[in-house]
């Protein structure tokens, strides 16, 4: 079974994001903010993470830097789940090691496809 590192400050994003990638027959681990989800990685790296942009402590595009600096950082998929939907974001994200980026708010198809296109499903 694959596992998925759901980082997002929003509870309710992260319930919505599991209950999709239970669905999709991913382990999941949850993170409110992007050191937590960076300590998670140190401890045990995921195959993927759904990826929040604007969060206390370490924003998510701190958060991916640091990831692909890591041991083996740069093995999990990154997929940026943000409403940051402007192409200097979109860029930066890609340019800092995102493989995928969706726009809030999504669903399950969304997320369906977009696994799927990066080898995830």
């Amino acid at each position: 079974m694959k596992s998925c590192l759901i980082v997002d400050d929003s509870k309710v994003i992260r319930m919505v994001a599991r209950k999709i990638l239970q669905e999709l027959e991913f382990e999941t681990e949850e993170a409110a903010d992007g050191k937590i989800a960076l300590d998670e990685c140190k401890r045990k790296m995921p195959d993927a993470v759904l990826l929040d942009w604007n969060m206390p402590v370490m924003s998510g595009i701190e958060f991916l830097r640091e990831l692909r600096a890591l041991p083996n950082g740069k093995s999990p998929i990154v997929v940026f789940c943000t409403t940051e939907n402007d192409i200097e974001h979109i860029q930066e994200a890609i340019e800092a090691g995102a493989n995928e980026y969706i726009m809030k708010p999504f669903d399950s198809e969304i997320i369906q496809a977009k696994f799927a296109q990066v080898g995830l499903l």
